[in-house]
């Protein structure tokens, strides 16, 4: 512990290596628990406010423990920074020669076999896609890594990438003729010999769903695992504790396949034949789920009497795929994987179809041309509970919004966490008594009016007018941000920026650049997002981010919960839409010298009486109800 505060402290490490470097008794509050915890092998549930520099306080006790750690974060932008970046500058001030390795999910590494598929099959559905695979081909005769995010001349969204990267369903494994060049596999050789792995929350569950199924290991066993932007977990967990078959994957299996039997099985015309079959069946089944934009519950489509229909003949191609491949599987490496790859489509089409046990929801997404089709589990405590038993450890759980009125309750019980676990509250060293503002305008007609988005926008527009523009206005629907960016722009003499217009990351750059801009958001908006300084002044939030009752999720969890003699209001809800507030709020203050007002128009903060938990989970900073009393703190800002 005394190397903690020194470390952390004004003669410590990080004081000569990070420039501007002030030492803060609530990081080092936060290095403590995390290092007893390591060095316990318990369990730690740890929130630290804004500013808390948490990332250096858990990574300070990983590195000196000695102990094999694996940190686990939200996005891969954040487990990028970690390891290209914090890790480096705190591995170099402490002279520690600890091994540190970068993992990421196989779809973040080229596949060579792959690549040499897709020129085999050289059909592409949009122009540009050749010179693309062309410049993927270069690229790979000098990386060293695969990691496509090295190759800016091709975005990590490109088309091209589903067929330059392998998925679980068709990677070769240690029968691939390339499987000594595998840049996947060279990153987890490397993940296997580390001293301190960092890895993403997606890689870390889709692991403990394949050891569940009884597959090798992808991770290292570890001492401790430290769990970054935990408040994400619970609905990550979702994804990979269910069943998923989308439209992409069976499209993938069609066109992987009419690559093998070119390659492999070109004397056999009832190949093309059945891909035919399974092509028109994919795109029947998508038609009777009716419009784009869709996450429904599939019980929401009446007696569904077409659609089911539909999936029965999706899943009778899967299966005819299947019958025909088995007696091709001797073949080669390629036909047998699409062999196998067949047989689990029909069983998993079988699954959903099924519906399972009421533990479970049935749903779909659909796109302009695509679909999704979901089990996903209600609770998922129960079996995250289970895979953490199977790897005894130290479990370090670390989020700037984990509780809710000052507790953990509602992340334990979704985390399947006993409630004596222990929990630590670190706030942020941020002095918003002074430096910040929380508006609620009076007089706000209630959310569900016709008239509430225009009566917000200009309110809204009024404090963005006293902000001289900078101002970030985040809203819960995609509906009203249109809404808003069609009068906003008319209104207002700032450069309005909208989600949507151009990547996050685009936008948030012109921002920057723009200096008194308006950038509206929804969604990805809410969090990981970090302006610091004059650039943004005002963060303005339409309505308490309630999930929507419509979606098929949240409203088969309020059934759920209902059902089991909760109240799905109380113990769901108002948990879920306050931590979601809480990261909103945490784009306002980023920086010790950040100044600025927040505006909360949703009239529910102050007229319900749950409204006051709202306000109890929020940094305490002065309130108001007079536009009079924003103009006036901006106008000392400035």
């Amino acid at each position: 512990m005394n190397d903690i505060d020194h470390h952390l402290g004004p003669d410590g490490a990080l004081a000569g290596a990070l420039p501007g470097f002030q030492p803060r008794e609530e990081q080092q509050a936060l290095g403590r628990g995390v290092a007893e915890a390591i060095d316990a092998g318990e369990t730690l549930i740890a929130e630290a406010g804004t500013g808390t520099g948490k990332t250096f306080a858990y990574l300070l006790p990983a590195l000196l423990s000695g102990k094999r750690v694996i940190v686990s974060t939200g996005t891969k932008t954040l487990q990028d920074q970690l390891y290209q970046k914090d890790l480096p500058l705190l591995r170099d001030a402490l002279d520690l020669p600890r091994r540190t390795a970068l993992l990421k999910g196989r779809t973040n590494y080229l596949c060579l076999y792959r690549t040499d598929l897709a020129e085999v099959d050289a059909r592409f559905d949009r122009p540009g896609t050749g010179a693309q695979l062309q410049a993927i081909r270069q690229w790979a005769a000098v990386t060293d890594s695969g990691d496509i995010s090295e190759l800016a001349e091709v975005p990590n969204d490109a088309p091209i990438w589903g067929r330059a990267t392998s998925t679980a369903d068709n990677c070769l494994g240690q029968e691939c003729p390339l499987y000594d060049d595998c840049f996947l596999m060279a990153a987890r050789r490397r993940a296997q010999e580390a001293d301190l792995l960092v890895v993403n929350h997606h890689l870390l569950l889709a692991d403990m769903a394949l050891k569940e199924g009884g597959f090798g290991e992808v991770l290292p066993s570890a001492d401790a695992y430290i769990l970054d932007e935990a408040h994400q977990l619970p609905d990550v967990a979702a994804q990979f504790f269910g069943v998923a078959v989308s439209s992409r994957q069976l499209q993938e299996l069609i066109r992987d396949t009419h690559a093998e039997y070119l390659r492999d099985a070109g004397d056999q015309p009832a190949l093309p034949d059945c891909l035919d079959v399974l092509r028109k069946a994919v795109q029947d089944f998508r038609l009777t789920l009716g419009e784009a934009g869709q996450r429904a519950a599939w019980n929401s489509l009446g007696d569904g009497e077409e659609a089911v229909d539909a999936l029965i003949h999706l899943r009778a191609a899967a299966s005819a795929l299947a019958e025909v491949l088995e007696t091709l599987a001797e073949r080669g490496r390629g036909l047998e994987n699409c062999y196998r790859r067949a047989r689990d489509m029909a069983s998993l089409l079988d699954r959903f179809a099924d519906g399972e046990a009421e533990a479970f929801v049935q749903w779909f997404e659909t796109y302009q041309q695509a679909f999704i089709l979901r089990l996903t589990p209600l609770d998922v405590g129960q079996p995250f509970q289970a895979r953490m038993k199977k790897h005894p450890a130290a479990w370090v759980f670390t989020s700037a919004t984990l509780s809710v009125n000052e507790g953990f309750d509602h992340f334990l019980e979704r985390m399947g966490l006993d409630r004596e676990t222990s929990t630590l509250r670190v706030d942020s060293p941020f002095d918003y008594a002074s430096n910040a503002l929380l508006y609620a305008p009076a007089g706000m007609p209630e959310p569900n009016s016709p008239f509430y988005t225009e009566a917000f926008i200009e309110r809204a527009e009024a404090v963005i007018r006293a902000s001289g523009g900078r101002a970030f206005v985040l809203f819960t629907s995609h509906r009203a941000l249109q809404q808003a960016a069609a009068l906003m722009r008319d209104h207002l003499p700032y450069p309005v920026l909208v989600q949507g217009d151009a990547s996050q990351n685009l936008l948030l750059e012109r921002f920057r650049e723009a200096g008194n801009a308006v950038l509206l958001g929804t969604g990805s908006f809410w969090e990981g997002v970090d302006v610091k300084g004059e650039a943004l002044s005002a963060v303005i939030i339409d309505r308490l981010p309630f999930a929507s009752p419509a979606d098929p999720v949240t409203q088969a969890r309020i059934d759920f919960l209902r059902r089991h003699g909760g109240n799905p209001f109380r113990d769901f809800q108002i948990p879920q839409a306050v931590i979601a507030l809480r990261q909103g709020v945490g784009r306002l203050i980023r920086d010790a010298s950040d100044y600025g007002v927040l505006m909360i128009g949703d009239p529910r903060l102050t007229g319900k009486s749950y409204g006051r938990l709202f306000l109890n989970s929020l940094p305490p900073m002065r309130r108001t109800r007079d536009l009079e009393a924003v103009q006036a703190f901006l106008a000392r800002a400035d």
